[in-house]
């Protein structure tokens, strides 16, 4: 039998294939036994269960030929709530919470919000939790991603949330918002990131553009001003070389108080601008 600790010393066996090998290994070996990374390092003897060790064995080496960790569990924290994920939506990551503590934090209208390409709904359902007193409309083109959200706003329990199949604004009609967020494709189709680590199980729609990986970015500046109510806000993120154009699309379009946010590595993630009528 394979205790806890002979399970974690295979962890070496990832370093290949990620940065993060041992704790990889501590969170597959932790969603075996239903139980937390710190019980792991209390009962290093435990003995597995010959069903435990043929399930650990089994998300190990998914883990070892690159699947990523939240698509072999099904879930990943966001915003310190948990969400479902699955292989039709990007897996959401912490830099881009800064979308969420910008509008949070900077003092803007913010009654009625709008969450672009929403994926899992993390965006979404993340502001619901921190602005319980306004209504937040959550789309994507996805079907299968409109579903995934829609799952998480019944995990959570947020009701403030409506989530709508649409092609960026095709179903919103003449709505009109105070702030419109997004996190669209922004990666060049030539890039060769494309062929590493995790973002090779991940929806290619999510991640490419094309224009350099500008094209959505732009489609939606240039239809924001359709939909953003006098003073309101537009806050894309981006591509860490991309800020430059990306203000300047803004400007081009009439875009004032254009600003730049940093992300937890300190490369500029996110870019803001205000429309005024």
């Amino acid at each position: 039998m394979a205790s806890v600790a002979d399970c974690l010393t295979v962890s070496a066996e990832l370093s290949d294939v990620s940065d993060t090998a041992r704790l990889d290994t501590e969170l597959l070996l932790a969603a075996v036994l239903g139980k937390s990374r710190t019980w792991l390092f209390t009962w290093p003897e435990y003995n597995l269960s010959e069903e435990e060790q043929a399930r650990f064995a089994e998300f190990f080496a998914r883990r070892r030929g690159g699947e990523p960790v939240a698509y072999i569990l099904g879930e990943r924290e966001f915003w310190s709530l948990p969400f479902f994920v699955d292989a039709s939506t990007l897996i959401p990551r912490p830099d881009t919470e800064l979308l969420v503590s910008c509008i949070v934090d900077l003092p803007i209208p913010k009654q009625r919000l709008l969450d672009l390409g929403t994926g899992t709904g993390a965006i979404a359902l993340a502001l619901a939790s921190e602005l319980s007193d306004a209504q937040i409309v959550a789309v994507d083109k996805s079907p299968e991603a409109v579903h995934l959200a829609q799952r998480n706003q019944a995990r959570l329990g947020f009701s403030n949330v409506e989530i709508l199949q649409s092609d960026w604004y095709s179903a919103l009609g003449d709505q009109h918002f105070d702030v419109i967020v997004a996190n669209p494709p922004y990666i060049d189709e030539k890039d060769a990131h494309l062929g590493r680590g995790d973002v090779r199980f991940e929806p290619r729609s999510a991640l490419v553009a094309a224009d350099k990986g500008l094209a959505d970015i732009r489609h939606i500046i240039v239809h924001a001003v359709e939909h953003l109510s006098d003073g309101g806000t537009l806050l894309i993120e981006h591509g860490w070389q991309q800020d430059e154009r990306v203000a300047e699309i803004l400007a081009g379009k009439g875009f004032l108080e254009i600003r730049t946010f940093q992300d937890l590595g300190g490369n500029n993630r996110a870019t803001l601008g205000r429309w005024y009528e």
